[in-house]
């Protein structure tokens, strides 16, 4: 088992010393490496207790996460009581949580799933973890929810919308009242174009919930966004004062590989085509995936990171290169004392299936400030 740097210990857990803190408890469900757990906690809650399946991932969240009422439980949503969630984050009797987080993993809903039938007809058994967090939502009864996936999940397609529209069913029928809205992460702060799902609600009865407005804004998928008094944070930005070291297999080889190097910042392969004037075109005009041989724009956000992108999928660094772990983790907002547990292959997939704690703080903010008044 690989530990990159960065991990914070503690030599003894809080759940052997009873060492908790008074502040509001959260449960988290599909917790990952702890991305929105981390804005969560950024926002003045404390994560009680966490269910997250990946054995890697749950090694993370333990070796960062201190307000953690018991050990991460290691184990399928679909598998876990309600009863032992609770006993978990250290609630008994009638007491609930003050916050259920989740993000069910997306794949059953991502865009590139969409050229398999079975995906596309919405056929994926994945789809149905989305009832399992409305399971416990409706059990555990806490005083609001925050839920995050892709935002493909809004399309209105066979694939996905079906289970979204069912999904804001179930959260009405436990009785929450609920906003929802496609938030691009740049456009608060996020050096990444990234955008995401977000589902926040309270119980009927507390002040209706909201999300936050944009406090940055710039060029996103042809047209602007967000807030345009403050510009979108660049990936130049993000990396100053880091140092890195190389990290094995770094440099992008094999059949396309050579290809980086000619490449413009913030291009990717259709450098190559006849279209863009290339003398010797290699490529027809849209034969790839955007991200193919991508490379990052440092006066730009990053472009979306994936958890498992293929050998000549981007973005690369503007040097020719794969991104290194701590340049990943600055364009995700996690901080740089933040450690992961695991592969190099496991440590990317950690990253790229998180949510970028500093949006994740920014939306249980604004939720706070409603439940506060």
């Amino acid at each position: 088992m690989t530990v990159w740097p960065g991990i914070r210990r503690s030599d003894t857990p809080p759940w052997q010393t009873g060492d908790m803190s008074p502040k509001g408890l959260a449960i988290s469900l599909f917790s990952g490496a702890g991305g929105l757990d981390l804005g969560v906690e950024q926002a003045g809650f404390q994560v009680a207790a966490a269910v997250e399946v990946d054995l890697d991932a749950a090694d993370t969240m333990e070796k960062n996460f201190h307000g953690l009422a018991s050990p991460v439980i290691g184990e399928d949503i679909r598998e876990v009581s309600t009863k032992e969630l609770m006993k978990a984050a250290g609630l008994h009797g009638r007491e609930r949580p003050d916050l259920l987080i989740g993000g069910p993993p997306c794949v059953a809903f991502s865009k590139s799933g969409f050229w398999l039938d079975w995906k596309r007809e919405g056929r994926d058994p994945a789809a149905g973890l989305l009832t399992a967090y409305t399971r416990v939502l409706r059990e555990a009864r806490p005083r609001a929810l925050v839920f995050e996936n892709v935002y493909a999940l809004t399309y209105r397609n066979n694939q996905s919308r079906p289970w979204f529209d069912r999904l804001l069913a179930e959260v009405a029928e436990a009785d929450y009242q609920f906003e929802w809205a496609v938030l691009n992460a740049a456009d608060y702060g996020v050096p990444q174009l990234r955008p995401r799902v977000f589902v926040v609600g309270t119980r009927r009865g507390e002040k209706k919930p909201s999300l936050p407005l944009p406090t940055h804004g710039g060029r996103w998928e042809r047209r602007n966004t967000g807030n345009p008094e403050r510009p979108h944070i660049t990936a130049r930005e993000a990396f100053k004062g880091l140092r890195t070291d190389p990290e094995p297999s770094e440099a992008v080889a094999g059949q396309w590989g050579h290809l980086l190097p000619d490449i413009p910042p913030g291009s990717n392969y259709l450098h190559y085509t006849k279209e863009r004037g290339h003398h010797d075109p290699i490529f027809k005009w849209r034969s790839r995936y955007w991200n193919f041989l991508l490379k990052l724009d440092p006066k730009r956000p990053s472009p979306v990171i994936q958890a498992r992108p293929g050998p000549y999928v981007g973005p690369f660094h503007w040097n020719n290169r794969r991104l290194r772990v701590p340049e990943i983790r600055r364009l995700f907002t996690f901080p740089d004392d933040f450690g992961f547990v695991g592969s190099r292959s496991s440590v990317q997939a950690q990253l790229g299936n998180s949510v970028p704690p500093l949006l994740a703080q920014r939306v249980v903010e604004r939720l706070t400030q409603k439940l506060s008044g």
